[in-house]
């Protein structure tokens, strides 16, 4: 917990990455298909210098974030993912340029396989997500140049672009969504939905 809030100070003035949009083009993610989608919020650290946002909006913004993009893919077999909010930083209003916060979020995320109720990844893969910039907000600072919402969705679509990277990268490494001849095709409901690990 500490080390969480330890990371958001120190994050709080760094620049931030490129905005992320739901409507590029798909990745490669072979048999994919969304099952459950579940985000949990309960125990997420605020930032030292952040907007309060409760665990209602985070689980909101995340499960809309995710849904509009991984609902995309179509593939034969389900896959759910797990994510909890584990901190985050919404920066408020400030001086522009001498004091400008970025926003940051991170998130803890699981990947299961319906089929198996197994985990693909045994151990939780953490990520650190940035706001994007734009000229405005970078002369403004985000706190000035946009609204807590506005700040909800844009960490929330950055971190499903980051999430997307990286199933992206374990498909092509270690074959995750790897299409089975055995499968029963993605057409019914899933089963029970997974608990997201947290920290």
């Amino acid at each position: 917990m500490i080390r969480v809030l330890t990371l958001l100070t120190g994050l709080a003035l760094l620049a931030a990455c490129t905005a992320a949009t739901p409507d590029e083009p798909l990745e490669e993610l072979g048999a994919f298909k969304l099952g459950h989608n579940v985000v949990v919020a309960s125990k997420a650290q605020k930032g030292p210098i952040s907007r309060d946002a409760t665990a209602e909006e985070w689980e909101t913004a995340l499960k809309a974030a995710v849904g509009e993009r991984f609902s995309r893919y179509q593939g034969e077999q389900y896959y759910h993912l797990g994510i909890s909010v584990e901190g985050y930083m919404l920066a408020p209003p400030g001086v522009p340029v001498i004091y400008s916060p970025k926003s940051a979020l991170i998130i803890n995320v699981t990947v299961w396989d319906d089929a198996s109720q197994t985990k693909l990844n045994p151990e939780v893969e953490q990520f650190t997500v940035f706001e994007a910039t734009t000229g405005e907000s970078w002369l403004m600072g985000s706190g000035n140049a946009r609204t807590k919402e506005e700040q909800l969705m844009g960490l929330s679509r950055n971190a499903v672009g980051e999430i997307e990277d990286w199933l992206v990268e374990q498909h092509k490494e270690n074959g995750w969504f790897a299409p089975r001849p055995d499968a029963e095709s993605a057409t019914g409901t899933p089963q029970a939905p997974v608990k997201p690990a947290q920290g």
